[in-house]
């Protein structure tokens, strides 16, 4: 085994979280190791980024050969032939799922960039309402910060990354550094109006996005191509690779190692410090040690509780820096896959160009001003109109050339709004190693118990009600439901098991990301969340994160850690 590689930082993973934590901390001047248990994909070089429908041997569709080897993340939206090789295989990864009702949906892509590559881009930040949440009715721990703490790190990061959206005014979702805003098409425009007209309280804005309207520090704005999901060679929208780690690179202080498991963190209890990572070589099977002054962690929710669970030693026999317990605990994701859908007439003479990369956003309006007599907490709504295409002809009959002529003809305009749950945190939603069952590499994996409960169920009811009455409000026709399989973890957006908290004693993580045990390590990733608020979070993971390595950049400089 070769050891003593010496760096004054380690990142775990080099995904959303990673890719900043690299970029921090080599800008700050440390010889930083990114450690990345997937392949290289560096930027430009998407294999499939520009190969055309019709060049894919089964048109870019899933295969049998799919869902056999790929059960689960062949379910995801972004899952096609173009994107195949971004996801892991579901065979060589397995995890059991335990809880009573739905299975967890784990959705992950090992490779240099994580799901930086394949994220939806909508990036909204948290507000006072959400981090007040918990001490307001009890459920989880008190958040350690409030939105005073995060939002100017939310501009900084806002400000380097491109964020595309128009200022509301909302103080349940606080306006940020915007790039000017994609356009609305007629009958998104229609259905604003409709709305705001007749609920006061209710505003419909257009999706705040990670995509570029116009060129932004050195990038080329959107092209429109509906081809995201594949990878930007023009780094219109952002991922890892494409913005931060050459970021990182452009330093000197960087290195990028790929293919590299890491499987336990290295303690000393007598400093109470990490000294350093096992990472075992997934191409070749051999072992290496890297040591550093800090670490980040930054594997991906359960990916870095699973690191953590599995580094347990004499001194934290039930994970590393686990004194509270609370570690494993409290998984959280967003419920969706429900809302209302309708047409909308008198508009049959417009239509819209180009793939636009997002659609609208209705803020949460539940339990803002006035308590809601059956469900805390909240949801808000994604969705968009669009024109039917030639693909109706799937489920439409006909045949011959007067049938495929009228496929070639916009169809009606229909209308979608798909509601976004907030999942409140429970301890008996957990994870725990399942050493019965091994991976690819030998490795234990994990045994996921989650389940969601009333709260959930009632508010999801409630969120599609809602979305079908006002829809019909503003004029839709054939309004109607749709409430797919609540399977928790299919949201994408897995929250929780090493939570932040002002109590060692019930919490993993301080205000600043640190651990409460070990003074040298940090955890940047969802994992770290104390709720789940009901927007989506990676905006406010990439501000947690350059805000950890301000401060530990800072105490490592006064030899406090």
């Amino acid at each position: 085994m070769q050891k003593n590689q010496e760096f004054d930082a380690i990142v775990v993973g080099s995904g959303i979280t990673g890719g900043w934590a690299a970029k921090e901390l080599c800008e700050k001047g440390m010889k930083t190791l990114v450690l990345e248990r997937g392949n290289r994909l560096p930027h430009p070089n998407y294999p499939e980024a520009n190969t055309a429908p019709w060049e894919f041997p089964h048109r870019g569709t899933r295969t049998e050969s799919d869902r056999k080897e790929y059960p689960i993340q062949s379910t995801v939206y972004a899952f096609n032939e173009g994107t195949r090789d971004y996801w892991v295989k579901d065979t060589e990864h397995p995890y059991t799922s335990t809880a009573d009702g739905p299975s967890y949906k784990w959705i992950r892509g090992y490779h240099e960039g994580g799901r930086s590559i394949m994220w939806g881009r909508q990036c909204y930040r948290w507000s006072d309402l959400d981090f007040n949440a918990n001490a307001k009715d009890g459920y989880g721990v008190d958040w350690p910060i409030r939105y005073k703490d995060i939002a100017p790190w939310y501009s900084y990061v806002e400000k380097y990354v491109g964020i595309s959206g128009q200022k509301e005014g909302l103080a349940q979702l606080p306006d940020g550094e915007f790039l000017p805003p994609y356009d609305m098409n007629c009958v998104e425009e229609h259905v604003k109006k409709g709305i705001e007209q007749v609920y006061p309280d209710r505003r419909m804005t257009i999706g705040r996005v990670a995509n570029l309207t116009v060129p932004h520090n050195g990038r080329g704005q959107c092209q429109r191509r509906n081809l995201c999901y594949r990878g930007c060679p023009y780094g219109a929208y952002f991922s890892s690779q494409a913005v931060t780690l050459p970021a990182a690179e452009n330093t000197g202080n960087m290195t990028f190692v790929a293919n590299s498991v890491v499987t336990k963190l290295l303690y000393d209890k007598d400093t109470r410090r990490i000294t350093g990572v096992h990472v075992l070589n997934s191409q070749d099977g051999t072992d290496i040690e890297y040591k550093a002054k800090v670490v980040f962690l930054c594997a991906s929710t359960l990916n870095s509780t699973w690191l953590l669970l599995h580094s347990a030693n004499e001194v934290f026999p039930k994970g590393l820096a686990n004194s509270s317990g609370a570690l494993g605990k409290y998984l959280m994701d967003h419920q969706y896959q429900a809302g209302a859908f309708a047409t909308f007439e008198g508009f049959d003479d417009q239509y819209y160009f180009g793939g636009r990369p997002n659609g609208i956003y209705l803020p949460r309006f539940r339990n803002v001003s006035d308590q809601h007599p059956d469900f805390i907490r909240g949801y808000g709504y994604q969705g968009g109109a669009s024109r039917e295409g030639s693909l109706r002809g799937s489920e439409t009959s006909g045949i011959g050339k007067d049938f495929k002529d009228e496929l070639m003809k916009p169809g009606p305009w229909n209308m979608r709004l798909h509601g976004f749950g907030e999942v409140l945190p429970y301890a008996d939603n957990y994870i725990t190693l399942n050493e019965d069952v091994k991976d690819v590499h030998g490795l234990p994996t994990l045994s996921i118990h989650v389940k969601h409960r009333e709260n959930e169920a009632i508010m999801r009811k409630d969120f599609i009600n809602q979305a079908m009455e006002m829809l019909e409000a503003v004029g839709g026709k054939d309004v109607q439901s749709f409430n797919g399989v609540d399977h928790p973890g299919f949201g994408i957006h897995e929250m929780g098991t090493a939570r932040m908290g002002k109590d060692p004693k019930s919490s993993v993580l301080n205000r600043w990301n640190q651990s409460h045990d070990i003074p040298n390590l940090f955890i940047t990733d969802g994992s770290c969340m104390a709720s789940a608020a009901c927007v989506n979070p990676s905006i406010t993971y990439m501000a947690l994160t350059a805000r950890a390595v301000d401060y530990a950049t800072k105490e490592l400089n006064k030899q406090n850690i």
